[in-house]
């Protein structure tokens, strides 16, 4: 198929790659631009970008799509298929109907659970056991379209956002690849009305962590928020990134350090913080953070 691929994330990369391993003709990759980062703010391509470059695939990185000469540039690709993972620009309609089999979506949830920004990282801190990838008939709506494939992946007690992002992208990537194998085979069918729920982008102020909370609640912020932003608390007026944790059950006054490992109290148990980070620093286990950083028991936590 003549295929325009669309994404901009590491999550992106694999379905790209995969396309370009099964043999389709790619006629261009969009990214979104790029973007100042780093210390000297230097404009950085996303990861999609790159990885296109280096496949020899031409990359388009419009600001959007709204604009009509945007829009004829896609249409005179006369794609077959445009394929979408994580692109996070708008695609208006003529967009959408451009390709003859339309666009096609990777998305990192069962649908219709989670539609929207942040899938995985919702399913995290609710406690979900399981989660999947779909692949779906992109329209206008927040990700309402049918769905031609699913696979459901289990969230195991460990497994952090970076973690089960890097699993569903190449779950979703081989799906994909299957699907377009043998489109007449995977019919459209609508998502059900019942469980419906939204994946709200993740505001930085959700990742304070408040100890109030149960433990077991904590822990899934800290996995959900790892690798970003980092669920962070405050030891003195310094904030420190928490980026692994085990639940410990004993109990205490929430936020108080109760023990000489730094184990926290919180609403209901305790967390025992596993690998932190303190500000400018690299990540390091607890001990390491310990020698270089005392914190007495009775020390209360912000």
């Amino acid at each position: 198929m003549r295929i325009i691929f669309m994404g901009t994330p590491d999550f992106s990369v694999p379905t790209l790659r995969a396309l370009h391993e099964a043999g389709h003709e790619i006629v261009a990759a969009y990214s979104q631009p790029p973007r100042r980062a780093g210390r000297g703010k230097k404009e950085r391509p996303s990861p999609v970008h790159l990885a296109a470059e280096e496949l020899g695939i031409a990359v388009r990185t419009p600001h959007s799509l709204k604009d009509a000469e945007a829009q004829a540039d896609f249409l005179a690709l006369e794609a077959d298929a445009a394929v979408v993972a994580a692109y996070g620009l708008l695609l208006p309609q003529i967009v959408l109907d451009g390709p003859k089999h339309g666009c096609l979506n990777v998305h990192a949830s069962l649908l219709p659970r989670w539609r929207g920004a942040a899938p995985v990282q919702r399913a995290i801190l609710a406690g979900d056991s399981v989660t999947g990838v779909t692949i779906m008939q992109m329209e206008a709506g927040l990700d309402t379209g049918p769905m031609l494939a699913r696979e459901q992946v289990p969230i195991g007690a460990q497994d952090n956002a970076g973690i089960l992002t890097d699993q569903l992208a190449f779950i979703g990537a081989e799906l994909m690849v299957r699907v377009l194998a043998d489109l007449p085979a995977f019919a459209p069918s609508p998502q059900p009305e019942d469980g419906v729920t939204y994946a709200r982008k993740i505001d930085k102020a959700e990742a304070h962590i408040d100890f109030a909370q149960s433990a077991e609640t904590v822990d899934r912020q800290v996995r959900a928020f790892n690798p970003a932003p980092g669920a962070w608390f405050e030891l003195d007026g310094e904030r420190i990134k928490l980026l692994g944790a085990e639940v410990i059950d004993v109990q205490g006054a929430a936020g108080t350090v109760i023990d000489d490992a730094l184990t926290i109290a919180c609403g209901d148990g305790a967390i025992r913080p596993l690998i932190v980070q303190r500000a400018g620093k690299p990540a390091m286990d607890r001990a390491d953070f310990l020698r270089g950083r005392a914190v007495a028991k009775g020390t209360v936590l912000a």
